[in-house]
């Protein structure tokens, strides 16, 4: 079933479709439907689906590229909007400045920046999620985090259809998130403070030293999610993991990596339902090991039930 919208002001439509399967919109390659979903191209296509989701009074929720997420194996109630085609770039090279679409991928734009010779994002180009998600969950690796580049932040209030500019002081930054988390507000673009007059081609050796890095030391041949759990300072999640015993622990299709045991693998046609459970096992053991209780990273949508 779909229901075709037309925007008044570009006299283009978007479509909204029923019963989607998200799984193939997500890194772990697991998930129910969307009761609705719809894929706006434009910011025009973005403010009808938020109308027609207002007129309807159907909840919102918003998807980047999927790659810090589990989504239940039966889905996600109301309208689910995919930001991955918002992908508008602009290079301000007077000021060193890149504004990139919420569906623009980390790695896309630590690319970009160093063919232009401008520093500061090299150590962004191995995380696998798009520009919208990293703003919201703070994303980093290697020592810095998005904080430390964001000049600012566009953000759309569905409820209200109004525009703001939010540097990184705004964002209430910390280890990991922000005060975007859980808040239905849409980061639609970010702009980017780089560092120029860098030699490009030392730039794009740093940033592929940086991709072969994390590809040496974390497991990218299997569907996964990235670092499940936050890191408890001062040890790793991952330390705290592996000297539990449970590098390669399984539930079902999911299995914790031997490679790096913060990440849990869809080894074998896992459902969401293994993949949480796992989760929650490896939680429960290494509290009852460590007395700690791990946090979990990525973000999960739609019901779930521990077994």
């Amino acid at each position: 079933m779909v229901t075709q919208l037309h925007s008044p002001a570009t006299k283009t439509g978007s479509l909204i479709q029923s019963n989607v399967s998200l799984a193939r919109f997500t890194s772990f390659r697991v998930g129910g439907p969307a009761e609705w979903y719809a894929a706006p191209k434009t910011l025009d296509d973005l403010y009808e689906c938020f109308e027609w989701a207002d007129r309807n009074s159907v909840p919102v929720t918003l998807l980047g590229a999927g790659s810090n997420l589990l989504i239940s194996d039966r889905g996600i109630s109301g309208l689910t909007i995919g930001t991955r085609y918002l992908r508008r770039i602009q290079i301000d090279r007077e000021n060193a400045r890149i504004t990139a679409g919420a569906g623009v991928s980390m790695a896309a734009l630590a690319w970009k920046a160093a063919y232009l010779g401008w520093g500061g994002l090299e150590w962004s180009v191995g995380i696998p999620g798009s520009i919208g998600g990293s703003i919201v969950m703070n994303a980093g690796a290697h020592g810095s985090e998005i904080r430390d580049v964001l000049l600012q932040a566009t953000v759309l209030a569905p409820q209200t259809g109004q525009i703001q500019h939010r540097s990184a002081a705004d964002l209430g930054y910390s280890y990991r998130t922000s005060s975007l988390q859980g808040d239905s507000q849409l980061v639609t673009e970010a702009t980017f403070q780089l560092q120029p007059g860098q030699d490009s081609l030392a730039l794009q050796a740093q940033t592929r030293e940086h991709l072969e890095r994390r590809h040496a030391t974390q497991p990218y041949h299997l569907p996964s999610c990235g670092s499940v759990f936050r890191n408890p300072e001062p040890r790793k999640a991952g330390w705290l993991i592996e000297q539990s015993g449970l590098k390669g622990h399984r539930i079902g299709g999911a299995e914790v990596a031997q490679m790096h045991a913060n990440f849990i693998l869809n080894r074998d046609n896992a459902t969401a339902a293994d993949i949480f459970n796992l989760i929650d096992c490896v939680r429960n053991e290494v509290y009852s090991r460590w007395d700690v209780l791990l946090e979990p990273e990525v973000r999960m949508l739609g019901p779930f039930c521990a077994v």
